[in-house]
């Protein structure tokens, strides 16, 4: 770890709005300008109307529009930043996995055990380190998310108008996301749509649990099957809704867990495949459809299956 101390004196500076900033409240706006400036100060210069919008106070709620010149008064910091030890196998997807590129937004394959995000312990995940990679980015944070261990389709957003615009479409039925996920057991069904509403808490060790309650949120799930196999079920699952852990409680839910999640599956079938030398969840992100933030054009992308996954499909002793 290494502090960077600004030994330059601070200036008062006026920054106009573009349309990169519309729409963004004021607080978060000034957390992202002021790295390393802590968040009670952040809100403490607005209080105080330290900080000025067309030269009238606001508060922290106020959104930005063009046009907008905001004075934003001098603050010194020491700015702390932390080097994000990039593990090989995040560093090869973040390098090599990219689906699809261009001005706005990113597609990526992510792998499963990487969380997008750091937080709750995790110093750094997916998105820090892609910036870290990328220093010259001036923007890119996550359209949404996935599980940490969930691989698949991660959509990235290079210009906050294309983040406001996917955050419209995720809201909406404006994406189409379709999962492959490997169940215990035979699921006799071909197809199924599961309409159960979802309750999350939080269990003894401090994680999030989620279970089906009438207390909770609606979530709806379709399933479809691919192939049956001995003691396996290869299904399609899209879900309508996002969820925490969605699919992975309503797999659950339908008697048919996802093939080695510890936090919902089946401990003895988990048991006897990490003996085998599995021990990964076979849930996989595989498609992503949803029209492009300029263009209008429908894009549609697939991430491949992971080595592991295939191997665990292609391998009889393990699956049958």
């Amino acid at each position: 770890m290494t502090i960077v101390q600004n030994l330059n004196k601070p200036k008062v500076q006026l920054v106009e709005i573009t349309e990169e900033n519309s729409g963004q409240r004021i607080d978060n706006f000034l957390i992202t300008k002021l790295k390393g400036v802590p968040k009670t100060r952040v809100y403490r210069i607005i209080r105080k109307g330290e900080v000025r919008v067309n030269k009238g106070r606001i508060n922290n709620k106020y959104r930005l529009i063009v046009g907008d010149v905001v004075r934003i008064p001098p603050v010194r910091v020491a700015v702390r930043e932390k080097e994000i030890d990039l593990q090989p196998t995040l560093k090869f997807s973040l390098e090599q996995e990219v689906i699809y590129e261009d001005d706005v937004l990113i597609v990526l394959n992510k792998p499963s055990g990487f969380a997008v995000h750091g937080g709750s312990g995790i110093s750094s995940g997916v998105i820090e380190a892609l910036r870290a990679l990328r220093p010259e980015a001036r923007f890119l944070e996550l359209a949404h998310r996935l599980d940490k261990d969930t691989s698949g389709c991660l959509l990235v957003a290079k210009k906050r108008s294309a983040l406001k615009f996917f955050h419209e479409l995720f809201r909406g039925d404006g994406v189409k996301k379709i999962y492959l996920a490997l169940l215990v057991g035979q699921w006799d069904k071909k197809k199924e749509l599961v309409s159960a509403p979802l309750l999350k808490s939080t269990g003894k060790g401090g994680e999030r649990m989620v279970k089906v309650s009438k207390a909770g949120k609606s979530a709806e799930t379709s399933f479809r099957r691919l192939k049956k196999y001995k003691e396996f079920t290869l299904v399609e699952a899209s879900p309508k809704t996002g969820r925490t852990h969605q699919i992975r409680v309503h797999s659950a839910w339908l008697g048919h867990p996802i093939v080695a999640d510890t936090r919902y599956g089946d401990v003895s079938v988990n048991m006897d495949l990490k003996k085998k030398g599995y021990k990964r969840l076979f849930l996989h992100a595989e498609q992503l459809q949803f029209s492009h933030p300029v263009t209008g054009e429908l894009m549609n992308f697939k991430a491949p299956l992971a080595k592991e996954l295939e191997k665990l499909l292609e391998n009889k002793s393990q699956i049958k």
